[in-house]
Order: C-alpha cells, then structure tokens, then sequence
C-alpha cells in the first residue's frame, strides 16, 4: 500500500523554526517529484514547494522563498522542509504528495494539485506567541 506520512509539527513562537519530514512507505520516493502543501481554516491549499526526483531543482512559492528549505534523501526514502522565520500567517496543516509526472516545472505543478496521486494525511503547523 502507497503511503506518505508526515511528520514534525507543532507549535512554534514567531520567529522559530520547525522541520517537516515525508516518510514514504510501499514505494520507492525516488521515482517521484514532492510537493508540500498546506491549508489553513477558511483558505484554499496552497502549493509550498517541490523538489525533483534527484532533488537537484526545488522550487519555492513567493510566501516562503528565502525561509523554507526542500531537501530529500533517497537513501531513507525521505523529503523534509526546513521552515525558518516562521510567520503566524505560515500556520496550516501541511500536506507531502508525490507526483508521477515526467517533467518538473517547479511551482507551476504545484498549481495543479491534480497532478499529485499520493497524498499523506498532513502535520498541524501552528504559529502563535
């Protein structure tokens, strides 16, 4: 069975950071573009960032470019996001999803969510003093 898990949230001051981590079970990750996502109450998913199956081309949305960090280790079958300088409008559930498609466009795929197949159930990110 195809599973994503995340993992690594929780509540953090303004300012502070936090680390994501995408387990991947039942397949090898590394056939695979990620995505993270988040949703906020009220807000529709929005697309975070994205890594290529080397993870050699990542791609951030303009809300987080110079604070968050994509990396993956093929080797544990892992994707993390290294979220810095937290912003209490960062607050979400964040999602990990994995696409099949063949060529990384970077954020523009991340406007397509439909192009994701494997989604995990999603980590609370709050930011609150």
């Amino acid at each position: 069975q195809v599973q994503l898990l995340e993992s690594g949230g929780g509540l953090v001051q303004p300012g502070g950071s936090l680390r994501l981590s995408c387990a991947a079970s039942g397949f090898t990750l590394d056939t695979y573009i990620i995505g993270w996502f988040r949703q906020a109450p009220g807000k529709e998913r929005e697309g975070v960032s994205c890594i290529s199956r080397k993870g050699d081309i990542t791609d951030y949305s303009d809300s987080v470019k110079g604070r968050f960090t994509i990396a993956r280790d093929n080797g544990k079958n892992m994707v993390y996001l290294q979220m810095n300088s937290l912003k209490p409008e960062d607050a979400a559930v964040y999602y990990c999803a994995a696409s099949a498609v063949n060529f990384f466009s970077g954020t523009s795929l991340l406007r397509i969510p439909a192009m994701f197949h494997s989604w995990g159930q999603g980590t609370q990110v709050t930011v609150s003093s």
